[in-house]
């Protein structure tokens, strides 16, 4: 997601062709929009026909009141259908703008969806939000309008040229000639802009980013007085944002004060030309008035043109970043012919001779060859210091990433040959950082199995002592519970990610310290409630405590990527190893 300043040949408004692929999936509107545009621009150009009929037969004429009366019905048959014609092209365009837009917000999500968690870890979340807000929001203003402009100005410019050289060849060739000397500037500025255009963009997102993260972490900015701090940092983005947007408004303005200026300069000389036809009386009155009416309406739309291809290299872009989101392929995929599952599950998980380094930190091995095996229905707790690399393997055993070499499997079956979504479906995590979404306390529980029951949700609320503090919730299970869990303790937000795993009912149970944070008696509800949960599972635990791997079967003791110890507490304790350095520090520490 790089950016730069300078400009970017490739950039061209063929990048919008993401955006007429997905709206070309409505021919029928696209149809019925551009008979509205075509009917708008020809009532446009009928305008100097009518002039040129009231001035000919009327005015220069000497003629009657029901001949001029004649011609103003014309005229506003003309306003009639101009306004009717209007009406649908406008609703028909912005429902394009507005249909395109949601599809390609729901594609963009979906594909996202696809992508591990390591493409996250290395792209801005908030960038990627920018990107499905202000960017589609551009698309919109592209489909819904400035495309619609675009094309009623080209048939009013190419219609325009046609009546002009009707009425008079001579002046519209003149005209004529004048083009491509337009041409030229719109070209040279419309690269300058282009690439403005797309570092705005860029600018805005880190604008989104900035605020995301500093509304995340109010609580911390306020208590350690940083608020002076975040208002320059913000102010130093949205300054580069705004001379940003300067530098390109300015080019912007330059090039359409250089190509306004070619174009009246041009319809200037041409009219004098044609004044001289008329009073040499080549060109009657009704004939100069129609080419200046539509001479002026040309000019318009050329001028227009202008604004409108600033607008389209913007949205160009945009769907280029939206295109980057689409484009984006997962490193995490199910094979071609993923392996079936071994049914009933068992739950046994296999790591054999594994090794891992992560993509942003390819130097150092957070496993190097770690073997190890877990039985069906077998307590593992994993210890060691922090890096050693406990985390890591639930990493793997989810399969969010891929070991660089080794083999974990699955009930018998390696990672690499299933299907990511079935091995998940065998998983249930309860992380120490709980993750509780800003909606109804029902959808957080059943988030582990969303065809749950209002009866299984409270079976599993109660079995995490979770259901006494759900019962007093305002709208009980409707109740909003806030961003993060805002609504909810520390220990009432980790009971509600057991109750989640519970519905989950899954064979294996991956527990990253779920108390260590936890006072001591919502420790005491928390450990009771994991205790129902761990029954009759494969669990592994990452132990930060001590104290809560004493019920393990098995005790790993990780340091570097590698096991060095295990056994039993009182074991190991007795060998004077790492794990009996960690427990006198921890003991020791707690007593104090």
């Amino acid at each position: 997601m790089a950016t730069s300043d300078s400009p970017e040949p490739k950039k061209r408004i063929g990048e919008l062709r993401l955006v007429w692929s997905s709206a070309a999936k409505y021919p029928g509107r696209i149809a019925a929009a551009i008979a509205a545009l075509a009917v708008s621009s020809a009532a446009t150009l009928a305008f100097p026909y009518a002039f040129k009929r009231i001035i000919d037969r009327g005015f220069l004429a000497g003629g009657t009141a029901a001949s001029i009366g004649a011609s103003f019905h014309y005229m506003l048959m003309i306003v009639v259908a101009l306004a009717i014609a209007t009406a649908f092209r406008f609703y028909f365009v912005s429902w394009l703008g507005e249909r395109t837009v949601a599809d390609l917000r729901r594609a963009v999500h979906a594909n996202l969806l696809r992508l591990s968690p390591a493409y996250f870890e290395e792209n801005r979340p908030s960038e990627i939000a920018s990107r499905l807000t202000s960017d589609t929001a551009l698309v919109e203003q592209i489909v819904g309008s400035t495309v619609s402009i675009a094309l009623r100005n080209i048939c009013t410019a190419i219609g325009g040229v046609i009546y002009m050289f009707a009425l008079a060849p001579k002046l519209a060739g003149l005209m004529v000639l004048a083009i491509p000397v337009i041409v030229i500037p719109i070209r040279l500025l419309g690269r300058r802009v282009r690439a403005y255009s797309r570092t705005t963009q860029d600018r805005i997102a880190d604008i989104g980013t900035a605020v995301t993260e500093v509304l995340g972490a109010m609580k911390i900015v306020q208590a350690f007085g940083q608020e002076g701090r975040e208002r320059r940092r913000f102010t130093d983005h949205v300054e580069a944002a705004f001379a940003t947007a300067r530098r390109r408004i300015l080019m912007r303005a330059m090039m359409t004060a250089i190509i306004m200026g070619m174009v009246f300069g041009s319809i200037t000389f041409v009219l004098w030309e044609g004044a001289i036809d008329v009073v040499a009386g080549r060109m009657s009155g009704g004939d100069i008035a129609a080419f200046v009416i539509t001479a002026g309406l040309v000019a318009g739309a050329l001028g227009a043109l202008t604004e409108v291809y600033g607008d389209l290299l913007r949205g160009a872009g945009a769907a280029q970043r939206l295109g980057e989101l689409l484009a984006e392929q997962p490193t995490i995929a199910p094979p071609a012919k993923p392996q079936a599952l071994p049914l009933p599950p068992r739950g046994a998980l296999s790591f054999d001779h594994v090794e891992f380094r992560y993509p942003t930190r390819p130097e150092v091995a957070a496993l190097a060859d770690f073997s190890l095996s877990v039985e069906p229905g077998e307590t593992v707790a994993i210890v060691g210091p922090s890096g050693a690399g406990k985390t890591t393997l639930f990493q793997l055993a989810q399969r969010f990433y891929d070991p660089t070499a080794g083999t974990v499997r699955i009930d018998g079956v390696a990672l690499t040959q299933a299907d990511p979504a079935h091995v998940r479906a065998r998983i249930a995590v309860v992380p120490q950082e709980t993750v509780i979404f800003a909606a109804s306390a029902r959808d957080n529980l059943r988030y582990g199995r969303w065809d749950a029951d209002d009866a299984a949700i409270w079976d599993a609320a109660r079995a995490a002592n979770a259901a006494e503090f759900l019962e007093t919730l305002p709208q009980g299970l409707d109740t909003y519970l806030g961003e993060g869990g805002a609504r909810l303790s520390g220990g009432q937000r980790q009971r509600v990610a057991i109750a989640r795993a519970l519905l989950r009912d899954a064979p294996l149970l991956l527990l990253d310290e779920a108390t260590s944070a936890l006072d001591a008696e919502s420790e005491r509800l928390v450990q009771r409630a994991l205790e129902r949960l761990m029954k009759g599972r494969t669990t592994l635990v990452i132990a930060h405590r001590l104290a809560t791997v004493r019920m393990a079967d098995r005790i790993i003791v990780m340091d570097h990527g590698r096991i060095v110890e295990q056994g039993k507490h009182d074991a190991l304790v007795k060998k004077s190893g790492l794990y009996a350095r960690l427990a006198k520090l921890q003991f020791d520490g707690e007593a104090a």
